[in-house]
């Protein structure tokens, strides 16, 4: 059996995906008034938009070691050489930290990554270990490709309000009160772990094309893979996929909602695109 490789819900892999390569997936917690399930699997992007419109109570958490550690053990007991367990950046969550916490009992037979980003930031590195496994490579070729192809990533949305990422602490307040008093459509992006404002824009036509051409500006001249991510929005997202298709006609593009966890750090209408290699 290869080498496994596992990540968190925050990957957001296109549908069907994780099965196909061998992904293990680890959902993180959401409570919504303070009912607990888990992320794509007890609440999904839906019922995630409607209680943020009806402003419930929404705030979302990491596994605990104890669930790594049985996650870990099952793969290596099912016989695969090691695991691979990647995830989205320690800036954003307190994932990793227990994924690292669980892999202290294991020693050398599982390797914790990371990504330093998130969504299909985390995906596109994930889906290239994988890959990299798939041909019976060792857990060192199995990490260089997950780091390599995160740190290849690059990571634009744009959110109706800064309100959602300030309430979760994932952006400053001062930033956050900026943007709303100025009544502008916010450009972010992730750089060194972070989620930080890039360019603010008037409306919502102008955020749209800017998200297309700053991920043309990304792809450059290399074959990328593009994934378009959105919550609620999914007509939006269509259009913005379309786009990308037309000025970069070479690449892979998939459109993936994005769930729970990230999502109640952005809110509904969030539009997102991810450039990543290929």
């Amino acid at each position: 059996m290869p080498f496994a490789v596992l990540t968190d819900s925050t990957a957001y892999l296109p549908e069907g995906s994780a099965d196909r390569q061998g992904v293990h997936v680890v959902p993180l917690l959401v409570r919504v008034d303070g009912r607990e399930g888990r992320d794509g699997l007890d609440i999904g992007p839906a019922q995630l938009a409607a209680a943020l419109r009806e402003r419930r109570m929404v705030t979302t958490s990491r596994p605990n070691p104890a669930e790594f550690a049985e996650n870990f053990r099952a793969l290596l007991d099912a016989g695969a050489d090691g695991v691979l367990s990647v995830h989205l950046s320690r800036e954003l969550s307190g994932t990793w930290e227990s994924a690292r916490l669980a892999a202290e009992e294991f020693g050398a037979a599982v390797r914790v990554v990371d990504s330093r980003t998130t969504a299909m930031g985390l995906g596109f590195a994930v889906l290239r270990a994988a890959e990299v496994a798939a041909t019976g490579a060792g857990g060192e070729a199995v990490e260089a490709a997950a780091v390599e192809a995160a740190a290849a990533t690059k990571c634009f949305f744009v959110v109706e309000t800064l309100e959602y990422l300030r309430r979760g602490g994932r952006i400053g307040a001062a930033a956050a009160m900026v943007g709303t008093a100025l009544a502008v459509k916010p450009i972010l992006h992730v750089a060194d772990g972070q989620i930080v404002p890039l360019e603010k824009v008037r409306t919502t036509s102008r955020a749209v094309s800017r998200l297309v051409d700053l991920a043309v500006d990304a792809a450059g001249e290399s074959p990328v893979g593009i994934a378009v991510h959105h919550l609620a929005d999914p007509d939006r997202a269509a259009d913005l996929a379309t786009r990308l298709g037309a000025r970069l006609p070479g690449a892979t593009c998939v459109v993936s909602e994005l769930g729970a966890v990230i999502g109640a750090h952005t809110g509904p209408g969030v539009l997102g695109v991810v450039v990543g290699p290929r």
